[in-house]
């Protein structure tokens, strides 16, 4: 037993145990006392049988309470070891933050998101919502081998599955049978998926392999599969309105392929808004100088966080963009620094950070804490015309331990949870009134529009799809 298990141990006993061994005691004294019989053998007889029965007793009150003690010592090393060791896994889903009730009356959460999402100005020129690139589907932790999923991205649903070999496959989830869905009830047999409606059995290029009640597959038996790749512990989908295959790859972070950072959790956001909306977040300068200055435990609501009692500690920001290079047009960058500034003199927690932005839905943060070295990998798919998930995964060396890992990526969602209210109650402006600070805004929204094509799919006003659940 530990030194802390052992001090927890004592504290209780004495605080617990002892007392109501006395009381025990006392019981026992009492329903010990022999009887007024003239035969002393008889008042012997009934002394012992009294004293064994409140042995008894006693016996099953110490036993009942070092039980409940020992469970309480195995839910505080429980609950200390995933606090200590296990990654963090945070999901914040529509309406969970974000949304204000400014009606009469108590409505749940659900309620006054959807008025909210129902009652917004959509905007004038929204862009197509579906641009081209590649998309997370899932966390590679999240799929087992022998294992199928169905994940919904890009208003498609897809059958991801991971066959005996470990490779992945991303393909359409309905069989091209009768349209029995793959991923509801299929069975992964080695590299192949098995639709669990009559048995087809697809290999990881999409084709029919075997029909239990045939000897002859048609040729034409088939359904499409996705170019895909699994890279820095994600899987992702190239998705193409042209059905063009990918153009550019995903960069590999060398220290995550090699194992020499570790996964330290993810932190996991639903938002209602166009896409374009939070990529551009990070040309946008001047609301890193106002939403995300003050302290995180200022909290989220944004028409309170000025007035906390905890302003005495503000983040500060500063940009320097780079652009994109000729020979890598589709990966945009720029440098950031950070730090924390006490009081308005005293400066600590300095971080640099460099950013790239890779396509539409992927940013790698490679960032220099003042204690080791991490990586904030930032995915952004759009599951529909405007809902959209952010999954940031950190990955530290071994100086940062988990703990302070899930710390640090605590206060990170707290800074998101800011923008997420923002998100989901702006309307897209498609010529918003800039001043000349804010020139990058209009130079992002130039190279981000390289993602659009004359087939990506616009917001259909007229369908009531995605705007309440």
């Amino acid at each position: 037993m530990s030194g802390l298990s052992q001090r927890f141990f004592t504290v209780v006993g004495d605080a617990m145990v002892w007392p109501l061994v006395d009381l025990a005691g006392d019981f026992v004294q009492k329903i010990s006392i022999p009887v007024g019989s003239k035969n002393n053998e008889t008042d012997e007889r009934i002394f012992i049988e009294n004293t064994g029965f409140s042995t008894t007793i006693l016996n099953g009150i110490t036993i009942s309470i070092l039980l409940f003690i020992l469970y309480l010592i195995y839910l505080t090393v429980r609950k200390l070891n995933q606090w200590l060791f296990m990654p963090l896994d945070r999901v914040r889903r529509l309406g969970d933050i974000g949304y204000i009730n400014h009606e009469a009356g108590d409505l749940s959460r659900k309620e006054v998101a959807n008025l909210m999402r129902q009652r917004r100005k959509m905007g004038q020129d929204i862009p197509p919502v579906y641009p081209n690139g590649w998309f997370r589907v899932i966390d590679s932790v999240q799929l087992r081998r022998k294992e199928v999923k169905q994940v919904h991205a890009m208003g498609l649903n897809f059958a991801v599955f991971r066959g005996q070999s470990g490779k992945v496959t991303v393909m359409d989830a309905y069989c091209a049978h009768m349209g029995g869905n793959l991923a509801a009830g299929g069975r992964v047999l080695g590299d192949c998926l098995e639709c669990p409606f009559h048995g087809w059995v697809y290999n990881d290029e999409g084709k029919v392999v075997r029909i239990p009640y045939t000897s002859k597959v048609p040729s034409i038996a088939k359904t499409k599969v996705w170019p895909s790749r699994e890279v820095n512990g994600v899987v992702f989908v190239w998705y193409h309105c042209d059905n063009i295959e990918p153009q550019w790859e995903i960069p590999t972070i060398p220290e995550i392929k090699q194992g020499s950072f570790y996964y330290r959790g993810r932190v996991e956001h639903h938002v209602n808004t166009h896409i374009q909306d939070i990529p551009e977040n990070g040309s946008d300068l001047a609301h890193l100088s106002h939403l995300h200055v003050p302290s995180v435990f200022c909290g989220v609501n944004l028409a309170e966080q000025f007035d906390s009692w905890f302003n005495f500690a503000d983040h500060i920001f500063k940009v320097d963009c780079k652009g994109s290079d000729d020979d890598l047009p589709h990966i945009s960058k720029f440098d950031m620094t950070h730090h924390l500034e006490f009081f308005k003199k005293w400066k600590f927690f300095h971080i640099d950070l460099q950013v790239e932005q890779i396509g539409p839905g992927i940013v790698h943060l490679h960032m220099n804490l003042p204690f080791a070295r991490s990586v904030l990998v930032q995915s952004l798919t759009p599951v529909g015309p405007l809902h959209q998930v952010i999954i940031h995964s950190f990955y530290t060396d071994w100086k940062c331990p988990t703990w302070l890992s899930k710390i640090f990526l605590t206060f990170e969602a707290i800074q998101v949870d800011r923008d997420v209210m923002v998100w989901n109650n702006k309307t897209f402006s498609a010529k918003p009134l800039l001043v000349k600070e804010e020139a990058p805004i209009t130079k992002y929204r130039r190279w981000f529009s390289q993602f659009y094509s004359e087939n990506s799919p616009k917001f259909n006003f007229k369908s009531n799809d995605d705007v309440s659940w």
